[in-house]
């Protein structure tokens, strides 16, 4: 039971995965800062009525409960484009161009491609050993040429 769970934590993709879970969990507080702190002030001054409110609008203009706010989806969008850019530039890509070359590394030369005409060739060439009869009768046999 452990064997098979030790051969599922070692599994490539697992530990891809896990590492690019904790990066990106590491890494979205860094862009959630950016985005909170330095584009949603320049994507609030854009936009609405109250700079207070940001890019928006209140549905009721006497509760601000009701205020839709676009400008926080727009954040959280580039927030997300952000981390995804991160996590792929920074784990995702090298680590496909790494499998690339282990591969290359690992893979062996193929193999000739061994035509009918070669098989029927080293079949004649082994009765003829076997046989003791010289290759020169043997292929005037095979040609027809009896």
């Amino acid at each position: 039971m452990l064997a098979g769970f030790k051969e599922f934590i070692m599994r490539g993709n697992v530990i891809d995965l896990a590492v690019g879970v904790v990066i990106g969990a590491a890494f979205t507080s860094i862009v959630t800062a950016f985005t909170d702190n330095l584009l949603q002030p320049l994507i609030n001054a854009v936009g609405g009525t109250d700079a207070a409110d940001g890019l928006g609008f209140r549905i009721l203009p006497d509760n601000p409960a009701t205020f839709m706010d676009f400008g926080s989806v727009i954040s959280a969008a580039i927030n997300f484009l952000l981390v995804a850019a991160v996590v792929y530039f920074v784990i995702v890509a090298p680590m496909n161009k790494f499998n690339e070359i282990r591969e290359a590394k690992l893979q062996t030369p193929a193999e000739e491609e061994v035509t009918e005409a070669d098989l029927l060739t080293e079949i004649r060439d082994l009765l003829a050993k076997q046989s003791g009869t010289p290759d020169s009768a043997l292929n005037k046999n095979l040609d027809g040429d009896a």
